[in-house]
């Protein structure tokens, strides 16, 4: 088992007993320094309390541990806004933003997430001003990620 996976084991129970979601633990050494990135997410956005509360919890737990042995660097941080949606929870986090997707057949589709199901979501596409109505099965989307957007109407 790598260093990374020993790291995931020993903080995810904890993070999730916290009330929120270890997405990510990623170890690097630039120069002779390592850095430990912890990405933490939860049903919401996270706003700065939070993340310092699960940033001390990992810093404690870390404390205990003889995994890393050398001195190194903490960064928690919340995942990007360019991250995939690729579980059930990024879906319902980000119902009603809009979702650039590709799908299995490699077709593309840039729409408005409005209604997420089971084994299928519903998306309005503004062509134009024109909102024309998709329903997508999950399976059939290869990747998705949310778009930003800097002003938006509530009628889209």
């Amino acid at each position: 088992m790598s260093l990374t996976q020993s790291l995931t084991e020993l903080l995810r129970p904890a993070v999730e007993k916290a009330g929120f979601f270890l997405e990510e633990v990623l170890l690097t050494s630039p120069g002779n320094h390592r850095i430990l990135t912890c990405v933490v997410d939860g049903s919401k956005p996270l706003n700065l309390d939070e993340v310092t509360v699960v940033s001390r919890l990992i810093s404690e737990l870390l404390d205990e541990t003889t995994l890393i042995d050398d001195t190194f660097t903490l960064e928690v941080t919340s995942p990007g806004v360019d991250r995939p949606l690729t579980e059930r929870r990024h879906w319902e986090k980000n119902l009603t933003r809009i979702i650039a997707m590709v799908m299995s057949d490699e077709s593309s589709l840039t729409a408005r997430l409005t209604e997420l199901r089971e084994s299928d979501a519903t998306f309005i596409e503004n062509i134009k001003g024109r909102m024309k109505t998709h329903t997508v099965l999950l399976a059939d989307i290869k990747r998705a990620q949310v778009q930003v957007e800097f002003s938006r109407k509530e009628d889209n």
